[in-house]
Formats: C-alpha cells, structure tokens, sequence
C-alpha cells in the first residue's frame, strides 16, 4: 500500500517536470527550433492539427526556420496561423515555403521571458509539493484506520520528501539551464 502511493506520487510527480519542460520549449530564446512552433494548430480540411503534421519544419541556420508544407494549398493557412501565434514572428513565404526569420530579444524582453520563467518553475514547484501533500495524507488516512505503523507512516514521509527534493532539484536545474539560454547573446 505504501508503495503504491509513493509510486504514484513519483509518477505525478515526473509527469510535472515533462510538462513544465514542455512549457519551456514554447519559450523561444532567439535560436531556432522546430519544437518553438509545436503549439501551433493549423485548419487542416475542416480539423484542427497540429502544424507538424500538415508541413515539415527544418531549421535552417540559428536564426531562421523553414516550414514546408505537404500540399501547396496550406501555404497561405500556415502563414496566417504563425502570425497568429504568440510567438510574434514574421514568416515570409517564398513560393511553397515559408521561411521563419528570428528576431533578435532584447534585453528587455530576456528579463520578461527570465520572469515567465520562474514563474513556470515556481508553479511546477507548487505541484510537486501538493503532490507530496496529497501522499502525506494517504498514509495519515492509513495510520488513521491502523493499517500501518506510526513508524511506517514516518519512514514513509521521510521517503516521499526524498522523492520531493529530487524532483524540485530537477525544476531547478531546468530553471537553471533555460535562464541561462535566455540570458546569452
């Protein structure tokens, strides 16, 4: 039962960190990548798709993009769906491609993004603990109806903060890692 619970914690646990990962990859840092347009949907005959799977998107050099789509006549589409993005970026499309420049940040905008950052990193932090939170008060439910020890229940806490301090290490490390991305020139 004990482990069952710390199992599951561990397992929501990591699928935070995937989704704060997931998050940064949207933040763009002025280098091209093709995960930057991941979020993008695209009017695909009547359903919304993703973008990667209405064009194929390569990068070019460190600053640009290059986004081909499979059929001539989802150009204009593509186009518009990246303008729309929050992304702000200005495609350019030159016959069936379209080619994604990326602006230089600004110094302003790297501070914005470092911001956005942490807040990102705080939140993942915050769902890591009520994670821990909400296995705490599985095994005081547990102790309650005297299904394990008071010694069991400890060891159990002692294990699941072991679990917690991992996994905010590893926010705090990606935090880490992309502030410093954002922060060179």
């Amino acid at each position: 039962m004990i482990e069952e619970i710390k199992d599951d914690a561990g397992t929501r646990m990591g699928k935070s960190i995937e989704a704060m990962k997931q998050s940064l990859s949207k933040i763009r840092t002025g280098r091209a990548h093709a995960s930057l347009l991941d979020h993008i949907k695209v009017d695909y005959y009547g359903s919304e798709v993703p973008l990667a799977q209405a064009a194929n998107i390569t990068v070019e050099d460190s600053r640009t993009l290059m986004v081909s789509p499979w059929e001539k006549t989802m150009v204009q589409v593509i186009e518009k769906a990246i303008m729309k993005s929050d992304l702000g970026l200005n495609p350019n499309t030159a016959g069936t491609s379209i080619r994604i420049p990326m602006p230089p940040l600004t110094e302003e905008r790297r501070k914005d993004m470092v911001r956005i950052v942490r807040a990102e990193a705080e939140a993942t932090r915050v769902a890591i603990r009520n994670i821990r939170r909400d296995a705490n008060s599985d095994f005081k439910e547990l102790l309650k109806e005297k299904e394990i020890s008071e010694d069991e229940e400890r060891h159990a806490q002692e294990d699941i903060q072991k679990l917690t301090n991992h996994f905010v290490e590893q926010v705090d490390k990606l935090l880490a890692e992309k502030e410093s991305e954002l922060m060179e020139i």
